[in-house]
Parts: C-alpha cells; sequence; structure tokens
C-alpha cells in the first residue's frame, strides 16, 4: 500500500483504497483507443464490472493507471512492478477473451473395453493474452495437455510405442502474498487499506516468513509399450520448489492454536465478514454503535480473563524421547528467545539445558536424535590468544564465541558440531581481517571517534552515531577536529528528529 501511495502521489494511478471494480466512462474511451492503435479492433471488448465484494467502499473507481498510453517509466523497483501489474489488469479487462480449441481424443482397444483419452489444446486467438499471461500457483497439474495431431473419427491408429508416467497427488499451493490478499476478499476480511498491512505484521511478528525453498529429487517409474514388449524405467524430477510463498513459523503456529482454542468465536472467517457487515451498517444509522460493542465485548472480556490464566502454557511443547545417556527426557517447545529443545526439567536437582532450534527445523518435526545433536551445544573448543572459543548455538542461528565476541556461522559451509579450533581460529581471522578492512582512521586521543567504511560509503562514528562525509573532503586525510565540526554541523537523523519532537 506504501508503494501503490507514492504512485498516487506521483500521478501513475487513481485512488488505490477503492473496492470498486468499474472504471469511468474516460478511462474506457482511453482505454478502448490504445487497444485498438497497438493491437488492432478485434482486440478490443469494452466491458463494465459489477463488484460482487460484500461491504465493498466504492466511493471511487478502480485502482488504474492516469495516462494508459503510459505503459512503463524508469524509476524505483518495486514501483515500477507495481505500476506494471496495475497497467496490466486494466488494459487486459478490456480486451477480447483468448479463444482455445480444445480437442478430446478416444482411442478405443481391439480387445478390452476400456479407452486411452488424450486432451490437447491450440489457442487459436490469444486475445488479453497477448498483453498478460495468466500465472498460477499449482505445480503443473495432472493430464499434461499438448498438440495433437489431425484426426478423424473411426480412424484406424497402428500402435508404435505407449508411454505411461508415475504421477503424484500434489498438495494444495502454498499462499503467496497475493494470492492471500484474494481469499481474504473471497472471506470477506478486511479491506484494500488493510490487506498490506495485515501482511506485513504477520512476517514482523514471525508468526510467516516469505521465502524461496529449493525442490528435492524424486523418482518416478515410466513404462514404455511397444509392438510387442513392455520396458520400464526409473527417471528423476525436481519436485516441492517454491518461490516467494508464506509459510508459518513455529511462533505462528503456537500462537494460531492457541487464539483457535481460547477464542474459537473471533478467529471464524465467518466472524471477520460479519463485522465488516457490522461496521457498514453502523455508517448507514441502521445500528447503534453501543449495542454492537456490548454484544461484542462481554463474551470477549470473559475469554480474555480465560486466556491469560492459560498464557504461559502455550508453548507448543511435545516430548521427543528420553537421552540414553542421562536417562532425562528431551522437549521441544517455544521459549522466551525462540523454538528450541530442553533436556531436563525444573523439578529435578540438575536445571535443564537449552539449545536454540537452527534454519529449517521445527518444533513439529524434529527428531529426538537431532535434538540431542544440538544439546552438544556449545562445545568448548579451547583457548586462543589467551581468550576461551566455543562454539554454540542461538536464536539468530549458530555462532563461534572469541572472547566476549560472537560470530555467526555459515552453515552452508560448516556445521556447528564439526567445528573445531583451527577452523574457529580461521573464522576469528576472517572477521578481523573484515573489521580491518572497515576501519579507515581512528584517532589515539580520542578512541570514540572513527572512521569508517559503510554500505553506502565511509562515513564518521562517533559515540554510537554516524556522521555523512562531504564529497569534496578526503576520509583518510581527514582530522579528529575536523570530524567532530562535522558531526556538530550534520543534521539529526529522522528518529532523533522524532525523539526531539516529543521532548
Amino acid at each position: 500500500m506504501t508503494v501503490a501511495q507514492k504512485l498516487y502521489e506521483e500521478g501513475k494511478i487513481t485512488y488505490m483504497r477503492t473496492d470498486s471494480v468499474n472504471l469511468s466512462a474516460t478511462a474506457l474511451e482511453e482505454t478502448k483507443e490504445l487497444i485498438i492503435t497497438r493491437f488492432g479492433d478485434t482486440y478490443s471488448k469494452p466491458r463494465q464490472y459489477k463488484t460482487r465484494t460484500k461491504g465493498a467502499q466504492e466511493a471511487h473507481e478502480a485502482i488504474r493507471p492516469t495516462d494508459p498510453s503510459q505503459s512503463a517509466f524508469d524509476g524505483d523497483r518495486s514501483m515500477v512492478r507495481l505500476y506494471d501489474l496495475i497497467w496490466k489488469r486494466t488494459i487486459t479487462s478490456q480486451m477480447a477473451n483468448a479463444r482455445l480449441e480444445k480437442t478430446t481424443a478416444r482411442i478405443g482397444i481391439s480387445t478390452r473395453e476400456e479407452e486411452f483419452i488424450a486432451r490437447g489444446e491450440v489457442v487459436i486467438f490469444d486475445g488479453f493474452l497477448k498483453v498478460y499471461e495468466v500465472s498460477v500457483d499449482d505445480e503443473q497439474q495432472e493430464g499434461e495437455k499438448g498438440l495433437l495431431p489431425v484426426m478423424t473419427v473411426d480412424e484406424s491408429l497402428a500402435l508404435q510405442h505407449m508411454t505411461a508416467r508415475q504421477r503424484f497427488t500434489q498438495p494444495p499451493p502454498r499462499y503467496t502474498e497475493a494470492s492471500l490478499v484474494k481469499n481474504m476478499e473471497e472471506q470477506g476480511i478486511g479491506r484494500p487499506a488493510t490487506y498490506a498491512q495485515t501482511i506485513s505484521t504477520i512476517q514482523k511478528r514471525e508468526y510467516v516468513t516469505r521465502e524461496d525453498r529449493p525442490g528435492y529429487e524424486r523418482h518416478y517409474r515410466v513404462l514404455t509399450l511397444g509392438s510387442d514388449d513392455i520396458s520400464s524405467a526409473t527417471e528423476v524430477e525436481i519436485t516441492g520448489a517454491e518461490k516467494a510463498k508464506l509459510f508459518p513459523t513455529d511462533i505462528g503456529e503456537i500462537v494460531n492454536d492457541f487464539l483457535v482454542e481460547q477464542f474459537n468465536r473471533i478467529m471464524d472467517y465467518g466472524f471477520t465478514a460479519s463485522v465488516e457487515e457490522e461496521f457498514d451498517e453502523i455508517a448507514l444509522g441502521r445500528i447503534a454503535w453501543p449495542v454492537m460493542i456490548a454484544k461484542f465485548y462481554n463474551p470477549f472480556h470473559e475469554s480474555i480473563i480465560t486466556a491469560t490464566e492459560r498464557a504461559d502454557k502455550a508453548t507448543g511443547e511435545r516430548l521427543l524421547g528420553v537421552d540414553p545417556a542421562s536417562e532425562l527426557p528431551v522437549f521441544a517447545r517455544l521459549g522466551r528467545r525462540g523454538p528450541m529443545v530442553q533436556i531436563g526439567e525444573y523439578n529435578t536437582e540438575n536445571k535443564p539445558r537449552f539449545s536454540s532450534l537452527q534454519d529449517g527445523q521445527s518444533i513439529r518435526t524434529i527428531s529426538l536424535d537431532q535434538a540431542l545433536d544440538l544439546l552438544k551445544l556449545p562445545r568448548d573448543l579451547g583457548v586462543y590468544n589467551e581468550e576461551p572459543v566455543s562454539v554454540g548455538s542461538g536464536r539468530y542461528g549458530p555462532y563461534v564465541r572469541y572472547g566476549e565476541k560472537y560470530l555467526s556461522i555459515d552453515t552452508e559451509t560448516d556445521d556447528p558440531l564439526e567445528i573445531d579450533l583451527v577452523r574457529a581460529i580461521a573464522l576469528i581471522a576472517e572477521d578481523h581481517k573484515k573489521r580491518e578492512e572497515r576501519l579507515i582512521k581512528t584517532f589515539p586521543e580520542n578512541p570514540s571517534v572513527q572512521v569508517l567504511n559503510g554500505k553506502f560509503g565511509p562515513y564518521i562514528s562517533i559515540d554510537g552515531k554516524n556522521v555523512r562525509i562531504p564529497k569534496d573532503q578526503t576520509p583518510i586525510s581527514l582530522t579528529l577536529d575536523e570530524c567532530l565540526e562535522l558531526a556538530t554541523k550534520s543534521k539529526p537523523g529522522r528518529s532523533q528528529r522524532r525523539s526531539r519532537r516529543k521532548r
């Protein structure tokens, strides 16, 4: 929604906080002229749509480009991508339907009653597909479609060879941000102004993550029938790959289970949609808001009291088994620092030990052996330059601890369970080298002032405050007095300006 706001402020699209699917007469005429000019009369089919969403806000027309002839522009990548989507949706909504010729061939068998069925299709007129290729979230569906040769009814076919490939049922596709918004619209949950905020909030709270996940190899059988024999072969395909999909986290699943248990009525999809309708009724003066609020608040308040008493128990705790060496129980659960495994209990003489889960591990799927491996951390590796060195795992992943410093471990290149002192020293040396490359200049008389290399170029660091260096000054040549003077003249950052206003 923030990106759409910028496009609106720059005059590239119409007002974006609307549920309407209607276009103004001017927009329809401009779009029609553009389609005819670019693609021809046969591609134009002006139409007006009707909103089917309950409680839709239609004070404004549908989101569209203010100038349909502008199909693209140079600028911020996210703005360009969103504008491209809006432009294509607007143009294709006024274009003719695509026409596909579908053919189904039923092939009989001389000695059996069963039939083979072949399906195929070909685009005979691309219509709106000239501009916008509709994408799907589903993986390739069973019953692949392709082109079929010209055939006649009752034609006799001579078997050359026939192939049967093993296929697997597919799970429902995971949500993308776009498909989640579509589902919320269908359920009557939220409004255009709240969709983006809702999706960003569940990601900020780490209830879900948006990520790509690689596929995995899957073997499948292929049977081939020749003129007089059947051959069998095993082939490999990549399946399960996900791109920009939303995945629930352990925290999200535990919070969801807790809310469904304690606030079943509120968590029901129909409840949210009905509240939206009641808000509209209040706005129209048909319902008094105190009546509506009282009906909601009284049972809600009772649920809050009950949920508060049980909140500490919502850890998703799962008993994995017993450690063979110590005979202590091993659990996977949610702790204050995120998902973790625990060995032992608080009611025993020895305090329990903990270890955070690593990327790709989940409370619901981690095994006892995997948990016992994690509980081997932290491991003492030895001493380097009179400082203790150890390897451990925390909320943000595995690390090497050197004195009071924590160095992150890249799990793609190093296994924290196998790192030894030699490798740890190498990682410490790499980190030291990076720090030296980042450091441009220091001042012994005032160690709190440093000239550093940053992501956006050289800058001055003074007691945690970052100061920009003017382009006409050479960082290595700066004196301490010049650094302090630049710090005095520098404008406060956005957060500092906010805090000053508050004071």
